[in-house]
């Protein structure tokens, strides 16, 4: 056709010059028709699965299209052209087209890639791309040996996360703060979302800790969401940070496996308190006693705390099943842990299922996500007073008395036979004769909908739907003949608790590529989540024949959200997110229910800028600035705004005649309870250097609480109560993280990866009443043994929260301290409250972890150490057994004391002096690990793994107590942390 209009436009005898023009256009044109071609084609994965939604580009250029369902393609590109085919979790690929109209690719599962998206609220995120500071932790890095519960797999690995262990009981939690407490009197704990169902973080009656019905090894990741801009999404539970765990899931494509673990573990105490010995304890009381005491000493020898203690041996058993049926990925797995504890008395059986099924339905347009996890755990809760009291108890006499009464324990008698109700009981007494059982069941569940639009593959509707229910049946026996409970003729509780958490969340997502380097991420959405608790409890004497105390209780809270987030990439360089979150929660009175919460984060890919992009030092330099508010709404009451009635106790009834009447007392309340409110700034820097491959990031962070619940005093006769729960107060933290990993060697046979974060974290009240009275001391808390309603803590404005509220000892020229000298600090010629001062803080103003993981050929092996510096204890112990009186027991008994009371010589307690006391600064090493491939079996369709492990290798302090890390910071009565050894064998077939 082009050469019959050339051949009659030459012979209508056009001009040379236009002749010749048009025949230059007429070429161009013939040479460009001819250059452009028309390539079609169909990209799948390994397994031959189609890929729908893959990214289909010719490079160089901003021409490119999307596969569809089917995984085909058509797009006009120029001969000789280069296609880029790309999607999420896939390796990109790059393939030359020549003069080809027909190509078929075949994308490769990128294992990197997949590691750099993590889960964030309400989706998910390129981490490359994200402008927050999350952490994220996956099954390479967790923690290893026996780990029981999910928030021990990855202590001292994140900066700005302390992870504190509640002692050493099976199952027992971790106390978790991000970035130090925003709240003095509300919950200081972050909001857990497992598969995307947030948690209720209250009190689960009957297990020792909430997380301790989730089996660890069904955790695939764990994200921490630390500053504002990353957690507002969350609006107003966030203001404590957000932990996202993900569970293990089969990816599509993937053949039948199965996987064996089983672990073998024995733990054994690492030592004991120190107190005088069978010997000492005689010297001791030949030489300050009366003859009476004298005459009470036995000649037994007994090591009380060796009796109570034990060598425990546990087991754990895990079997996973993954795979994929067709277009269904699924994994479904059993577990059973049996745990005891070192103190005698003390289990936990955790039996656990999950199925997880992920089906792409409706041509990949629909994917649906469903996670079921039940387990049941049988607890028998050792009666922790038997610790104290081992430390307490007279070291002359024996376990046994030789008696039936009692249960044929020694115990202390009056001189009627019956027990001393104030001397120290048997230990062992107490462990045997307290039956303290439950049984919890609980189901964590959820199905989400992802539905892609045909007619608009960008948009998504989403659907969340789950629940998590739970089911707690517990007793606690104490027999009429044990000396603990003589008096009331023993003790029966029976407890039971229902409590459901219910889940509807539903939002769309719009994620457009507008050009090749500019893309928009667009979400909003409507949040239901409704609590429900229903607990009842009664405790009755062994016979069943009088109620000691009956406390039904039943409440609901609700809570209502509607949320949006706005992703904004610029040229892969700038990156913008703003969040907006409005929650109405039913906590609150109607003029103080709803709650907006915004956040606003801009991130700089400076790496990305011309003048970096070709570096051959720097892989990634990125500057994050956050700023935005979260709220805390867990303010321990679901009605504290309401008029609330407390009816009397059995004991304590009104008798009319011969009848007894139940009555009811008020109780004070606030009818202007509302939000705390958290602002927090983030300015963060990320990096990695190519040849040093060193990687890591700085963040320096400002969390200001404002509307901070405090306990103020009112005015006599206007309430009824003379302290009330109010709004009044802020509180400020503020710290620097740093994160640094270092790849110090990667060979093919040989590799080790080194991994150390560091946070300071500095806490302030700066605020605690409504008007500045400078005579104000603040609010006294910390309660400690010795002294009825004694404390040791306050939270005053200036200082840090919980710090310590004591008397300035005096010191002889020998430096031995003089009993009840004090310093007059404020020279009024008496020693009162007025001079004590405040003197440190429990919490650490820097805390660390390093960690290192190396492998050689079949060898693996790695470490995890974590250190506490400058976080100071009250040695409670030594403040009530560290004096002559204590040896003493009331009522013609004895009480065995620590040594050093032979230091202070002390005649009576002194439990407000700083001599108490403790630097609990502390590095532990947390845990170390080996392992070993035995590599491919029987005919190589099995491998196997063996491992070996210590938890809790050692810990240097100057800390003179058992241990230095004790949560809240007053070591009394705390179960002790074992050291464990774990063998263990993984198999897979």
């Amino acid at each position: 056709m082009m050469i019959q209009f050339y051949s009659m436009f030459w012979q209508v005898g056009a001009a040379p010059r236009l002749k010749l023009m048009v025949l230059v256009w007429i070429l161009a044109v013939a040479s460009a028709t001819a250059q452009d071609l028309t390539v079609s084609g169909k990209v799948q994965e390994s397994n031959g699965s189609a890929l729908p939604g893959v990214s289909v580009l010719v490079k160089g250029t901003t021409r490119g299209t999307q596969t569809d369902a089917e995984g085909n393609f058509k797009i006009v590109t120029p001969a000789n052209a280069t296609l880029v085919f790309s999607f999420v979790g896939m390796t990109t690929q790059e393939v030359a087209v020549g003069n080809r109209t027909t190509v078929s690719v075949t994308l490769l599962n990128d294992n990197k890639q997949l590691a750099e998206v993590v889960v964030i609220g309400y989706g998910t995120q390129r981490k490359k791309d994200l402008t927050g500071s999350i952490a994220s932790i996956t099954t390479a890095d967790f923690n290893k040996g026996n780990i029981a519960t999910p928030d021990q797999l990855v202590a001292g690995k994140v900066a700005g996360v302390q992870i504190t262990p509640n002692g050493g009981a099976p199952g027992a939690g971790s106390t978790i703060r991000i970035r130090g407490g925003a709240s003095l009197n509300a919950s200081n704990d972050p909001l857990i979302v497992i598969d995307g169902v947030p948690l209720d973080n209250s009190e689960l009656k009957g297990a020792p800790n909430p997380l301790s019905l989730i089996n660890p090894n069904d955790i695939e990741s764990f994200n921490i969401l630390k500053d504002a801009s990353a957690t507002a999404i969350y609006g107003s539970r966030a203001s404590n940070g957000v932990i996202m765990i993900t569970t293990k899931k089969g990816k599509k494509g993937d053949v039948m496996r199965v996987n064996l673990s089983t672990q073998a573990s024995v733990g054994q105490r690492t030592g004991q308190i120190e107190v005088l010995s069978a010997d000492d304890f005689r010297a001791l009381v030949n030489q300050y006693g009366t003859g009476t005491q004298k005459s009470l000493l036995g000649s037994a020898v007994t090591d009380w705390q060796k009796e109570i203690y034990r060598t425990a041996v546990s087991t754990d058993n895990n079997l996973s099943v993954t795979g994929s049926v067709k277009n269904m990925p699924y994994r479904v797995s059993v577990g059973y842990t049996n745990q005891n504890g070192i103190l005698k008395t003390s289990n936990m059986g955790r039996t656990s299922a999950s199925v997880g099924l992920t089906p792409m339905l409706l041509d990949n347009h629909l994917k649906v996500d469903i996670n079921v996890k039940a387990s049941t755990i049988k607890n028998r809760f050792a009666n922790q007073g038997a610790i104290g009291a081992a430390v307490a108890f007279d070291p002359t006499q024996p376990i046994f008395s030789g008696k039936e009464s009692y249960g044929g324990y020694f115990e202390w008698v009056n001189a009627d036979g019956k027990p001393n109700t104030i001397a120290t009981r048997n230990p062992l007494g107490l462990l045997d004769l307290t039956d303290d059982k439950s049984t919890v069941n609980r189901s964590i569940g959820n199905m989400q909908l992802d539905y892609k639009f045909h007619f608009l593959p960008e948009l998504h509707a989403n659907l969340n739907v789950g629940y998590d229910i739970s089911k707690s049946d517990g007793n606690r026996f104490v027999p009429a003949l044990a000396a603990s409970n003589f008096s009331n003729g023993g003790e029966k509780t029976v407890y039971t608790q229902d409590r459901s958490n219910k889940l509807l969340d539903f939002y769309f997502n719009y994620v457009k590529d507008l050009t090749k380097d500019t893309r928009i991420d667009l979400t909003a959405g409507y949040s239901y989540q409704d609590f429900l608790n229903t607990t009842t409890s009664i405790t009755k004497d062994a016979a069943e024949t009088k109620i000691i105390n009956d406390s039904p209780y039943k409440t609901q809270n609700t809570l209502v959200s509607f949320f949006g987030r706005a992703n904004l990439n610029l040229q892969d360089r700038y990156l913008l997110t703003f969040t907006l979150r409005r929650d109405g929660s039913s906590r609150f009175a109607k003029d103080n229910r709803w709650g907006t919460f915004p956040s606003a984060a801009f991130a700089w890919k400076i790496n990305e800028m011309e003048f970096l992009k070709n570096s051959n030092v720097l892989s990634d330099l990125k500057l994050r600035l956050g700023y935005g508010v979260t709220g805390q709404q867990d303010v321990g009451q679901n009605f504290a705004y309401l008029a609330r009635y407390t009816p009397s106790t059995a004991t304590a009834q009104q008798q009319l005649g011969n009848t007894f009447y139940t009555t009811l007392r008020a109780e004070g309340y606030n009818a202007n309870i509302k939000w705390e409110q958290t602002v927090t700034q983030n300015v963060g820097l990320d990096f990695a250097f190519k040849k040093a491959r060193v990687s890591g990031s700085i963040d320096y962070y400002r969390k200001e609480t404002t509307d901070l619940l405090n306990v103020v005093p009112v005015a006599a006769g206007t309430n009824l109560t003379n302290e009330i729960l109010s709004n009044v107060g802020s509180i400020e933290n503020k710290g620097l993280e740093l994160l640094l990993n270092y790849n110090a060697i990667s060979k093919e046979d040989f590799t080790l990866d080194l991994g150390f974060n560091a946070t300071y974290n500095e806490n302030k009240i700066t605020k605690l009443t409504s008007a500045n009275d400078p005579n104000y001391k603040g609010v006294l808390v910390g309660g400690i043994a010795g002294g009825v309603g004694s404390t040791i803590q306050i939270h005053s404005v200036g200082y840090p929260a919980s710090s310590y509220f004591v008397a300035q000892q005096v010191y002889d020229q020998n430096g031995k301290p003089v009993e009840g000298v004090y310093v007059d600090r404020n020279q009024d010629g008496k020693i009162t409250v007025d001079d004590y001062y405040h003197y440190k803080s429990p919490a650490p103003r820097v805390f660390i972890g390093f960690n290192a993981q190396t492998s050689y050929k079949k060898w693996s092996g790695g470490f995890v150490v974590r250190g506490n510096f400058g976080n100071y204890v009250y040695n409670n112990i030594v403040s009530t057994s560290g004096v002559l009186q204590a040896f003493q027991g009331a009522n013609n008994s004895l009480a065995n004391v620590v040594p050093n009371v032979n230091v202070t010589q002390f005649a009576t307690p002194q439990y407000f002096s700083d001599y108490y006391m403790e630097n609990a600064s502390f590095l532990r090493m947390d845990n170390l690990f080996a392992g070993y491939d035995l590599g491919k079996l029987f005919g190589g369709r099995t491998s196997a793994r063996v491992s070996a492990t210590v938890q809790n290798v050692f810990v240097i302090t100057k800390y003179t107590g058992l241990d230095p890390e004790v949560s809240g910071g007053i070591d009394n009565n705390i179960y002790p942390l074992p050291r464990t050894y774990t063998l263990g064998l993984n198999i897979g077939f």
